[in-house]
C-alpha cells in the first residue's frame, strides 16, 4: 500500500478554525448501508439500549511555551510528554536547534535545560516542576493546521467536557461533539459508558515519511484500559451490544487492549499501528471526525469503514462542505470490507 493511496482533495476553506457555536452543533456523516447527512445532536437516533460508548478521558494540558535561548533567539517549546516532575521530551523550533547543555529561560523566572535528543525529541530538564508551569504560564497546543493563536474559547472548547487525567497536547476530537446533556440523554436511553485513557502526543499530526505505508514507524502513546472498562466491554458483548468507540484514540486503545485476542487490562506504550487488512477484535462501530489527508488516522478509518468506502464518505463531505479536522464536524461509522 501506498500513501497516495489515501489522498483526497480538500480545499482549504473547509478547514474548521473555529468550534461550533454548541458542541452538539456539528453535523454528522453516518456511513453504515448508504451515506445520510444529519446532525450531531441525532446521535441518539443511531444508538440501541445496550450499547457501549467508550470514551478517552485524557486532558489537554497547555503543552506550548515560549522561550529566550542564552544566545537571546527566540524558540517555541512543544511539550510532547511530561516524563517526570521537572523533566519532559519536547518539539523545540528554534532558528538555530539548541545543543545539549543549552539552557532557555522560561516565563515566572524558569530555566529549561537541553538534556539530550531522542530523535525529534529534546529531553529537557526544568528548575521547577513542570505541569504548574504549564497551567500557569502554557498555551493551549492548537494543531498547526489552526492558523491562529489560540484564546480563552479554546481553553474551554479543546477539551472534552469529561476529560479527567492531564497529559495529553492534542484533544481526543472526536469527543468534543458531547455536552453534559448528551451524556445524560445517552444513559437514559440505556446506553452505557466506559472510559480509558490515551494521551494524544503531537506526533498525531507528523507526516508519514515513507511512500510505502509499511515502512514507516508509527508515533508510541501511552495508554490506560483498565478492569472496569474491560468487564463494560465483555458484559455488552455477551448482551448482543455494541462497542462504540469515541474517537480513533479509544480505537487504538481499545485494540492495542485485545492485541492478545481477548480485551484484558493494560497500562503501558502502544505503537500499534492500524491498516487495511487488520483484524478489530473489540470495536464495532465508531464516531470520529474529518482526518488529514495521507494520515495515519485515515488509514484507521478506512481499515474499519474499507477504504473505498472511506474516501468515497470523504469526497461526499467534500462536495457538502463538511468543516473538516479538529474543530470539525463528525462521522458515524459501521464496518465495512477492509480495502
Amino acid at each position: 500500500m501506498l500513501i497516495s493511496d489515501f489522498d483526497y482533495d480538500l480545499p482549504e476553506a473547509l478547514i474548521a478554525q473555529y468550534p461550533a457555536a454548541e458542541r452538539r452543533g456539528s453535523r454528522l456523516l453516518v456511513v453504515s448501508d448508504g451515506i445520510d447527512d444529519r446532525s450531531f445532536a441525532d446521535l441518539p437516533a443511531f444508538l440501541s439500549p445496550g450499547d457501549l460508548l467508550v470514551f478517552n478521558d485524557t486532558r489537554v494540558i497547555k503543552a506550548r511555551l515560549n522561550a529566550t535561548k542564552d544566545t537571546g533567539g527566540r524558540a517555541e517549546i512543544l511539550i510532547e510528554r511530561v516524563t517526570g516532575r521537572r523533566a519532559a521530551l519536547a518539539h523545540v523550533r528554534a532558528s538555530k536547534s539548541p545543543r545539549p547543555g543549552g539552557r532557555m529561560k522560561l516565563a515566572g523566572d524558569a530555566i529549561a535545560m537541553v538534556a539530550g535528543r531522542d530523535d525529534d525529541l529534546f529531553a529537557l530538564t526544568f528548575s521547577v516542576d513542570v505541569m504548574p508551569l504549564l497551567e500557569k504560564h502554557g498555551e493551549v497546543p492548537l494543531p498547526p493546521y489552526l492558523n491562529r493563536a489560540a484564546s480563552e474559547t479554546d481553553v474551554e472548547r479543546y477539551q472534552t467536557v469529561y476529560a479527567k487525567d492531564p497529559g495529553a497536547v492534542a484533544a481526543p476530537t472526536a469527543g468534543l461533539h458531547f455536552d453534559d446533556a448528551m451524556l445524560a440523554e445517552s444513559r437514559a436511553a440505556g446506553v452505557r459508558h466506559a472510559w480509558v485513557t490515551l494521551h494524544v502526543g503531537a506526533g498525531t499530526f507528523q507526516s508519514l515519511r515513507e511512500e510505502h505505508i509499511e515502512e514507516n514507524r508509527l508515533h508510541s502513546e501511552r495508554i490506560e484500559v483498565n478492569q472496569q472498562c474491560c468487564d463494560e466491554v465483555r458484559a455488552t458483548q455477551s448482551a448482543g451490544g455494541r462497542v462504540i468507540a469515541v474517537g480513533t484514540t479509544s480505537v487504538r486503545a481499545l485494540e492495542s487492549a485485545s492485541a492478545t485476542g481477548e480485551l484484558r487490562p493494560f497500562s503501558g506504550e502502544t505503537d500499534l499501528f492500524i491498516l487495511p487488512g487488520f483484524r478489530f477484535r473489540t470495536v464495532d462501530a465508531m464516531i470520529t471526525n474529518f482526518h488529514l489527508p495521507r494520515s495515519s488516522l485515515l488509514m484507521l478509518v478506512a481499515a474499519f469503514a474499507g477504504r473505498d468506502r472511506t474516501l468515497t464518505a470523504y469526497r461526499h463531505a467534500v462536495r457538502e462542505k463538511y468543516r473538516f479536522f479538529s474543530y470539525g464536524d463528525a462521522m458515524f461509522l459501521t464496518p465495512g470490507q477492509s480495502t
